[in-house]
């Protein structure tokens, strides 16, 4: 799906980048590579912050002068630290913060990896309290905007997901709340809420041999996977607005109206998966291993090496 007319309207008139800093986390392959690239043709300087130190200078190194990269942990609070100063020397300025690292496992509570299941709190959770905490003071010196991205998780909480969704939904709530703290000091806070997006870590899950099929049984719009190209509209277009929300794509929205009434809808229509789906979780761990069995995508055996 490629921007429609209205909406290319829509962002030509929203607020420009041009000359921001922008710090994106997580930015060695797909939003958060995107993002840089699509900030960088408007202006921007992009930062991109992240494990994967060779995926992201091929990043920086498509992009060009505009971007750098600094290899760094977002559960690392030194080498968060570090980053931060660099980009401030590199740039002299950051504007806008998009925490964008995640990670996922794939698992149930009774079964999955322990040390891989905290691992994802860790990053899609502390991780963005540590990047905010580390570049808020430059945030709030530009009056600039921190944006962290959660996802549809934080709505919809799928079993086989208990960790990305607690984190995902950790992070909205976090974000909430620094919101109507930093609002005085001319900071603005967002958070997105992506669906199923064809990145690394979604293509990864797909391919798990229990966990695939699970999610390949959701019904609807909550199964249904998106071209990144479709993320990455509705991200940058709330970027430029500074948008409080961004909702990917927007059906996304009207879920959170019925935030209330999904657990229970969600939990009669497992009834008829899950049972075999916990006895293959536990034979596969048998045959691979709990953390081989619940690791998925490049990001995730980077930040659990």
């Amino acid at each position: 799906m490629s921007t429609s007319a209205a909406d290319r309207i829509r962002l030509l008139s929203a607020g420009s980048v041009k000359g921001k800093v922008v710090l994106i986390t997580g930015a060695a392959r797909g939003i958060g590579a995107g993002l840089a690239e699509r900030l960088a043709a408007r202006g921007a300087k992009v930062a991109l912050v992240g494990l994967e130190a060779e995926e992201q200078q091929k990043v920086a190194d498509r992009i060009g002068a505009a971007a750098h990269a600094w290899e760094a942990d977002v559960t690392d609070w030194d080498a968060l630290e570090r980053a931060t100063a660099g980009v401030v020397e590199h740039f002299g300025r950051i504007d806008i913060v998009i925490a964008n690292a995640g990670i996922a496992t794939t698992g149930f509570v009774r079964s999955v990896d322990r040390a891989a299941f905290e691992k994802v709190i860790e990053v899609d959770l502390l991780g963005v309290w540590r990047t905010f905490r580390v570049t808020l003071p430059h945030v709030i010196e530009s009056k600039g905007y921190l944006l962290a991205i959660s996802s549809l998780a934080a709505i919809t909480h799928a079993p086989g997901m208990a960790n990305y969704a607690a984190a995902k939904a950790g992070v909205e709530a976090f974000c909430n709340s620094l919101r109507a703290e930093v609002a005085h000091l001319g900071v603005k806070v967002g958070v997105a809420h992506p669906t199923w997006i064809r990145t690394d870590l979604v293509e990864s899950a797909d391919a798990h041999p229990v966990f695939g099929k699970v999610r390949g049984s959701m019904p609807g719009l909550l199964g249904k996977t998106y071209p990144l190209e479709v993320a990455l509209d509705d991200l940058e277009a709330g970027v430029l607005k500074r948008a409080r929300t961004i909702h990917v794509p927007r059906w996304v929205g009207a879920l959170k109206l019925l935030r209330a009434f999904l657990p229970p809808i969600i939990e009669l229509g497992s009834r008829s998966r899950i049972p075999a789906a916990d006895k293959a979780a536990i034979e596969d761990i048998k045959a691979r291993g709990s953390r081989e069995a619940a690791v998925t995508g490049h990001g995730g055996r980077a930040a659990t090496r």
